[in-house]
């Protein structure tokens, strides 16, 4: 009976049949070879199916017969893993040869560190290009830099499986900006760990991606709300968390505001007043009684409905 792999690595991928060979390629090529694939078919229509099943024996292929979105995806992967590691590949990114081993290596000599990553490489349309300085990467206590922007990459990061699922692993309730929902939820307990060499390449530009679209702050917003609303949090975190989600429904209410989305901006304008407020005096504001609403059907004194999310959390109007 053979052993099982320290790592478990997770490729989740749609209609990506061409990307994705190349990110399995990447993985195969790793230097250590102590690593389980696996390679999680989001309810692709295309080739990719078949792309992967001919690697054969090298993957453990899952097929959602629906597409339930990169959170679930990412889950069911590090649900079914067998690795006390897991290392996530995003099917449009790469890795280079080394980074298994690298990053490996690194979490054994520093076993106070769960969370680690590892620098990247930037390619947007086949051009190489420099990460700006709000994106540089940091190590240690990146929770409060983390508020403003997500600083850990999923192709880059390496955390034992166990904690991973201790978290909760990837809200699928969110569409988007679930890797920053997680890495807030973790990253206020734990100090991450950063490797200076790159060894991710991580590219950019594509038709499908969801980083470059607007509205995206809506779902920052959700994550912030169920970080105050986390009974755990320390108090001395509590008023940059608030701080941030203030800015962040202020500045989704200006946008709405600009596309002619009046019901919504007025509510997103109350959200970030009422989260200003609650950042002076805490005890103003309970956050028991607000949701995310990326489907925006109603204002007023009507409870606004979040589809993607659960009814754990509701909103009265003022």
């Amino acid at each position: 009976m053979s052993r099982d792999p320290a790592l478990s690595v997770i490729i989740p991928t749609f209609n990506r049949a061409a990307l994705v060979r190349e990110a399995i390629d990447s993985v195969l090529a790793q230097t250590c070879h102590d690593f389980e694939l696996i390679v999680v078919d989001d309810g692709s229509w295309d080739q990719t199916a078949a792309v992967v099943a001919a690697y054969g024996s090298k993957i453990r292929l899952i097929r959602h017969t629906q597409r339930r979105g990169v959170s679930a995806a990412r889950n069911i992967g590090a649900d079914r893993a067998r690795g006390e590691w897991l290392a996530f590949l995003d099917s449009d990114d790469l890795w280079l040869p080394r980074k298994i081993e690298t990053q490996l290596a690194y979490v054994r000599h520093h076993p106070e560190v769960r969370i680690s990553q590892t620098e990247e490489l930037w390619l947007r349309r086949g051009r190489w290009v420099n990460p700006g300085r709000r994106h540089q990467k940091r190590g240690g206590d990146v929770f409060t830099h983390s508020l403003d922007l997500c600083l850990i990459s999923p192709s880059a990061v390496m955390l034992p499986r166990r904690l991973f699922l201790q978290a909760g692993g990837f809200d699928e309730a969110l569409p988007a900006c679930e890797d920053y929902d997680l890495w807030l939820r973790l990253t206020w307990r734990e100090p991450v760990g950063l490797i200076s060499e790159p060894l991710v390449i991580k590219r950019g530009g594509h038709a499908d991606q969801l980083s470059g679209q607007w509205g995206l702050d809506r779902f920052r917003v959700y994550a912030l709300v169920k970080l105050a609303q986390d009974p755990e949090l320390p108090p001395r975190l509590r008023p940059a968390v608030l701080h941030t989600l203030a800015a962040k429904a202020a500045v989704y209410a200006q946008g709405c505001e600009k596309r002619g989305k009046a019901a919504e901006a007025q509510y997103y304008r109350q959200l970030a007043g009422r989260a200003g407020r609650a950042g002076e005096s805490p005890g103003e504001l309970d956050f028991n009684r607000w949701a995310l609403n990326p489907d925006f059907q109603s204002a007023g004194d009507v409870d606004p409905v979040c589809k993607p999310c659960s009814s754990q959390l509701t909103i009265s109007m003022p």
